[in-house]
């Protein structure tokens, strides 16, 4: 009887550690003063830089807007349908191929990989004057995109139309962790032929300082369960499970007292 009981104690012990979780490891920046403002410099911003594999909308305008308009045929959509705003219709675009160069009516092949928008825009103004007066370009990369996987309310591939996004952005779009989430997180990234896995703690603002707080195109973030997550879903199995048990228990301490 005695160790009958012992098993029906460990059983609904083993319960109760799986269904309780610790309010500490929910917070995020838990080493922030909630009362104190605190200023500190920003310096582990670095400007997105093109890459093999980005597609390029690029607009240029000049006194002759009808000759110039050769460029911008990329920004009209690939079925030639410009109302139709889905992924399936995506806006063609200049792509950067592996070598890292894109190719411009005129002016033919231009080194883009390595550069930022702003750097490329520059380039290619210079060597338009040579075609126009007083040329106007604009470039922005088209498939900068993000994949957010793992406890988050709505996780997917998101489009990001700013090239200064965050991974705290990123999470948003998101929906924001679970609470059943643990809130470390991996970066996953791949660059010049390489794949990182990088831990991210979101517990502290030392997230703010990390060099991979700004997101580069193409990054994902899988965010991990805890054990209450696995328990809550398997729920209804373990239910099962400790009625079963209890059944037997039951069964067997009735057959000891009519013995």
């Amino acid at each position: 009887m005695k160790k009958t009981l012992q098993t029906l104690l460990s059983v609904y012990a083993v319960t109760l550690i799986f269904s309780c979780g610790s309010y500490k490891k929910i917070p995020y920046f838990q080493d922030l003063n909630p009362t104190t403002p605190l200023n500190e410099q920003i310096s582990n911003y670095v400007p997105l830089l093109v890459q093999p594999g980005d597609n390029l909308g690029i607009n240029v305008s000049s006194r002759n807007p009808e000759s110039s308009s050769v460029f911008n045929y990329n920004l009209n959509r690939a079925n030639g349908n410009n109302f139709d705003n889905s992924a399936e219709n995506p806006v063609t675009g200049y792509l950067v191929d592996e070598k890292g160069d894109i190719h411009l009516p005129l002016l033919g092949n231009q080194k883009a990989a390595g550069l930022t928008t702003s750097q490329l825009r520059e380039q290619i103004s210079k060597k338009l004057e040579t075609f126009y007066k007083d040329p106007v370009v604009n470039i922005r990369i088209l498939n900068f995109k993000v994949a957010i996987f793992g406890d988050v309310q709505r996780p997917g591939v998101y489009a990001v139309q700013n090239e200064r996004a965050t991974i705290t952005q990123a999470l948003t779009l998101a929906g924001d962790l679970n609470i059943t989430a643990v809130r470390n997180i991996t970066l996953i990234r791949e660059e010049n032929g390489k794949r990182s896995f990088i831990p991210i703690d979101l517990k502290s603002k030392k997230i703010f300082e990390s060099p991979y707080y700004y997101l580069k195109n193409n990054d994902e973030i899988y965010v991990q369960p805890d054990r209450t997550k696995y328990a809550t879903v398997d729920r209804g199995y373990r239910t099962a499970t400790l009625v079963l048990s209890g059944l037997s228990i039951i069964a067997i301490v009735l057959s000891n007292l009519y013995r």
